[in-house]
């Protein structure tokens, strides 16, 4: 009774660090804008099946994409076993989902297997951080604290696999040894447990509870330092794919607040309405994190920042600034630095800073060709070129700031009708002494 008060008020105390946390988070998107409305259900459930729980974009690199997918659907079975844990705790029962029959014996034989491929898989991603030099792991937004950050979050993710892999162990030669009958299967354990010929039923009692207690405790270190970290991907890449823009990724979409405007324009009766209005102004683009869409918000929380958008962009391969990763962590850390003096002070709260030139400046922004090579490689779907073109818009449309060579096109457009700098009357002179054959069928 007493293992489990302490169980239980350690599941409460993790509880309500991460409800905290998470209510902060929650309480920034009522800043955010609008954005599309959620529809075609069934299309989003496909597109989370096949890009989310498929890992469809993490192939596109065979190799390490596989050991990544099998850290994905490692976790999507060992859950299930995590769960059981937390019922157990709680009510002093050993393994509570036994009932299930062979149901179980599936699932906690392939969350065994899938323990190991996790852990040489994190094994390798490790290596891959502290020994080799990877380019799309580099860049001006990749401080060292980042860095930091992956590899204690790896190195958790490392310890949650051998502390299950020792649990289920230790499990097995303790049945083994007092003669009673395991309950589920585990391969990989048995075999560890096969190199294992002497020992006592109580010391590997106390292995399997010590690594029950190390395995459970790190989830909940895990759970609420994952908001923190690059890692909150584990939480809401699958909710991002689900929430993903289903337009084609070329069509940018219109801004309301023009799109509003045009229409009153042209219905005169409600032009006179729309004049005398005492609305505020909406401001158009996105010059700080509070103009930003939710959906903008969303993806840069569920950012994994692995690079992939910028190792991409054409831009960024030939030496300009812009860095599609770094938009994303840009959006995240301003709101961050924002969000809770907007809390306290109110939406309209200005600390004389903004997303656009504190953190990304003009050039980052019109490097971009929207090409959409970013969006279209993100293994979760997030698309840069939403906000960097909104960022864009802000520019012209509120500072008609922009180079040169676009304000003479938008001189163009405006004096002669088209981008270039010859008038309508003009258009045609190419072909004056041009000679063309006809023929006559």
């Amino acid at each position: 009774m007493t293992t489990q008060l302490i169980f239980a008020i350690t599941l409460l105390v993790t509880l309500g660090a991460f409800a905290y946390t998470i209510s902060r988070i929650v309480s920034f998107f009522k800043f955010t804008r609008p954005a599309f409305p959620i529809k075609d259900i069934g299309k989003r459930i496909n597109v989370m099946i096949t890009v989310a729980f498929g890992q469809t974009k993490i192939f596109r690199r065979p190799v390490i994409g596989m050991f990544h997918a099998f850290v994905f659907w490692g976790f999507c079975i060992i859950i299930f076993g995590s769960i059981e844990m937390v019922i157990d705790g709680l009510t002093g029962t050993v393994r509570v989902l036994k009932f299930l029959g062979p149901v179980y014996n599936i699932i906690m034989a392939s969350g065994d297997i899938f323990a190991l491929l996790v852990a040489i898989s994190i094994v390798i991603f490790l290596s891959r951080r502290l020994f080799f030099h990877i380019k799309r792991f580099e860049g001006i937004e990749m401080k060292k604290i980042t860095h930091i950050d992956a590899n204690i979050a790896l190195s958790i993710i490392l310890l949650l696999m051998i502390s299950l892999l020792a649990m289920n162990t230790g499990y097995i030669e303790y049945k083994s040894i007092t003669g009673e009958p395991t309950v589920g299967l585990f391969p990989v354990s048995s075999v560890i447990a096969g190199f294992i010929t002497h020992g006592q039923a109580e010391s590997f009692r106390l292995m399997y509870e010590a690594s029950w207690w190390t395995h459970i405790l790190l989830i909940f270190l895990f759970a609420n330092i994952l908001p923190y970290s690059k890692h909150f991907h584990v939480f809401l890449s699958i909710p991002n794919v689900f929430l993903s823009r289903l337009d084609p990724l070329g069509k940018l979409p219109n801004m309301d607040n023009v799109s509003r405007e045009v229409k009153l324009m042209l219905d005169p009766n409600t032009a006179f309405a729309a004049a005398t209005s005492d609305l505020p102004p909406e401001r158009f683009g996105v010059k700080d994190a509070e103009d930003a869409s939710w959906k903008n918000y969303f993806d840069s929380l569920a950012c994994t920042q692995c690079g992939r958008c910028t190792s991409v962009c054409p831009a960024n391969i030939t030496g300009k600034k812009l860095s599609p990763r770094k938009v994303m962590m840009d959006l995240r850390a301003r709101m961050k630095e924002k969000g809770p003096l907007m809390i306290k002070n109110g939406r309209d709260f200005n600390d004389n800073r903004s997303l656009l030139r504190d953190y990304i400046s003009e050039e980052e922004l019109w490097a971009c060709t929207t090409c959409n090579a970013c969006a279209k490689e993100c293994p979760i779907n997030i698309n840069h070129p939403t906000l960097i073109v909104d960022m864009r818009r802000y520019l012209v449309m509120e500072e008609a700031s922009a180079p040169g060579e676009i304000k003479a096109l938008f001189n163009n457009i405006e004096n002669n009708g088209a981008p270039w700098q010859y008038s309508a009357e003009d258009r045609m002179l190419w072909a004056k002494d041009l000679e063309m054959k006809t023929h006559h069928v």
